[in-house]
Order: structure tokens, then sequence, then C-alpha cells
């Protein structure tokens, strides 16, 4: 944590928030921090400081393929909470293409946006259409990935490493090996070009590693967070180590693949498989007692802050961050940060995202499941 007072920079119609004076007593955690003292939320504005009302911001999402929050929870929260606050939001998915986001976002940028907020693809192609929409006077924003290099203005995300630790946690509580003296297990991790699934696999290592018998089998990471290919890799790794006991698995998406193979060998439900994203497949999993636990993070948590601090930002304000910051490990720069915490999710309180509205009703209570939404508490 590095506790800091944060200025603004107005350049003609652009916002852009940088770092000013820190505290004696600062400290740093790296790469995610939480906490600290509050920052000041206003600051004077010049007499051409935008109104924020009208003003057109560019919100690229990554792809539609990794996880369902990309398809529906993150576009209709952010697009809810754009039009309660009157700003001209212009959401798009990049599919999967970092090409295609570039094209986005030059399209953005030609059409008059003030601010560009990203979840990147990877570092290299989102640090690169971050510096050219700021060459052009535009703010940059990351939502929920932090670009390495980018040099955004502001992050908002959940807490990753914090993320992955509760994964971790949950992990050596499954029921498969709950008092276990000697557990067998393995990683399958998320994209290598990802940061947050850097910051997951920080945070379960980190818990995983101290435990008194567990010893890790194999370490996988999976381009592009490809469930097919998770299938596969997995495959690999339960016929070199058959006796295997569970499997710290990075999102929903993959644990379903691993599921799937866990299934033709009759183990299903005797390995221990993660998750996260609270997927309509991965609750179901839940339920049928195939996947242990996934991880929910409620998009509005993400998405009704960042929008709000894309309106202080235009109004000449400065976003409230609590004195957050978090290190960007490529530039050493610390980046003002709006962290959210992750919510475990286990048979117990699976009907959670379902009863809240972020995981439809419908797409996870289908015929076959009816009884099991019914039996775990969903309304």
């Amino acid at each position: 944590m590095r506790k800091s007072a944060l200025g603004i920079v107005i350049a003609g119609t652009a916002a852009t928030i940088v770092l000013s004076a820190c505290s004696s007593d600062k400290k740093t955690t790296t790469p995610a921090a939480s906490g600290g003292s509050s920052a000041s939320t206003s600051s004077s504005a010049p007499s051409n400081a935008l109104d924020g009302k009208g003003t057109k911001v560019g919100i690229i999402l990554p792809d539609t393929q990794s996880s369902q929050r990309w398809v529906t929870s993150d576009p209709d929260a952010l697009k809810a909470e754009c039009q309660k606050v009157n700003l001209s939001c212009d959401i798009q998915n990049a599919q999967n293409d970092a090409a295609k986001m570039k094209t986005i976002a030059e399209g953005m940028e030609s059409n008059g946006i003030k601010i560009l907020m990203i979840t990147n693809l990877d570092s290299a192609s989102g640090a690169a259409i971050e510096k050219e929409a700021q060459g052009k006077g535009i703010t940059t924003i990351d939502y929920d990935r932090l670009t390495l290099g980018g040099g955004a203005a502001l992050y908002v995300s959940y807490d990753n490493v914090a993320v992955g630790k509760a994964q971790g946690e949950a992990l050596v509580k499954c029921s498969q090996v709950a008092g276990k003296s000697a557990v067998t297990y393995v990683d399958v991790n998320g994209a290598p070009t990802d940061n947050n699934a850097t910051l997951f696999k920080q945070g379960y290592d980190s818990v995983l590693s101290t435990q008194s018998g567990w010893k890790k089998a194999d370490d996988q990471s999976i381009a592009k967070w490809d469930n097919t290919l998770a299938g596969t890799t997995f495959t690999a790794m339960l016929r070199k180590t058959p006796a295997l006991n569970a499997v710290m698995v990075a999102n929903d998406g993959m644990a379903n693949s691993v599921i799937g193979a866990l299934k033709n060998q009759k183990l299903n439900g005797k390995v221990a498989v993660s998750g996260q994203d609270a997927t309509a497949q991965g609750l179901q999993n839940i339920m049928a007692g195939d996947q242990c636990f996934s991880i929910y993070k409620p998009s509005s948590q993400e998405a009704v802050p960042a929008v709000d601090a894309m309106v202080a930002i235009v109004n000449g304000q400065i976003p409230d961050t609590k004195g957050v910051t978090t290190k960007d490990t490529q530039t050493g720069k610390q980046v003002p940060s709006i962290l959210a915490t992750p919510i475990p999710i286990t048979k117990e309180n699976v009907a959670q995202p379902i009863n809240d509205g972020y995981t439809p009703k419908a797409q996870v209570c289908t015929a076959a499941y009816a009884t099991l939404c019914a039996q775990n508490g969903v309304k």
C-alpha cells in the first residue's frame, strides 16, 4: 500500500490523473495494494472543464469466450451506470483480437471520446492502444486488468491477489482434501499475458505452497484462457499423475473442461476443482458436486465506480481512491486504484449470484438443474 495525494492535470478537454507528494510513512505492496488514507475528491478546475453531460467515452471489453461476464454482466452494468450519470458510452467488445481492439479504439477516438477505458488482451497491445489515445489528449483507464507500461490514469478492478488467496483458502477446505495428510495437486492458470492471471496465481500459490503435505505435480498457463486447450492440457496432466486430489483452476470456463476430463475417468466429484466468475456453468457444477467453489465478483462493484470516476474526471475532479495504488511492475509507477473485494461461492451460498441477478436464473436452473436450484435456495 502506498499512501498518496492525487493531483489532476487538464490538457484541453482531457484530464489525466497524476501522483503527487507522498507521505513519509508510505508503504508499497507489489503488485496490488489496498487501504490507506482518503484522498481529496475534488480540485479547482479551469473554466473550460467539461460538465459531464453527454460526454463521449469509449469502453472496450476483451472477448466473449473466456467468461460470460464480458457478454452480459459487465456491459449491462456499465450501460446502466452510463445512462444514470448521463455519459455517452460507446461499449464494444474486441472478440479476443488485439488488432480489432486497436481498430475499435481508433474509431472511438475519431468520434470524439474524452476517456478510453479498456480491458486489455495483453499488456503490450493494451499499452500501445493507451499511449496512442494519450497522445491525442484522451485520458485512459484500465478496467479489471492492469495494463503494464500503459500509463493509465486509473485502475478499477477487484483486488486480484485477494481473489487468488480466496481461491487457495477455499481449495484447502474442499471435502475431497480437507484433513488429508498428503495432497497432490496441479495448477491450471490463466493466460500468461494477462496480468490478472499473474496476480491470481500469486495469491493462490501463497496459500497452497504453505500447506503441510501438499505437493504440486504440474503447473501450466493456458494461452488466451482457452477452455479447449485447458481440457487437453489437464488431460495430459491427469495421464501423467492419475492420483490427483485437487486442481487449482483459474476460472469456471477452464474448470468445466477439467471436469469433462475427470468425467471421462469417472473421477468427477472425487477431485477438488476450483473456479472463478460465478458463471451459470460453474454454479451448475457446484450444485452437482463436481466443482468445489467459484469466486463471485459482482460487475456492479467495478462498473459503478469506474463510470462514476469518469464523470469526476470530465468535470475536472479527482476520483476518490482512498489512497489506494497498484504498482505497475514494468514501469515502477503507482497507479491510483479502486479495488473491490471478492466473494467465494460454495454450495452453501451458491444461490447468491443468482438471487442477486448477476447470473441469470434461466441459464442456471434449466430442466436438469431445476430441482437442485430449489434445494439450494434459488428464488
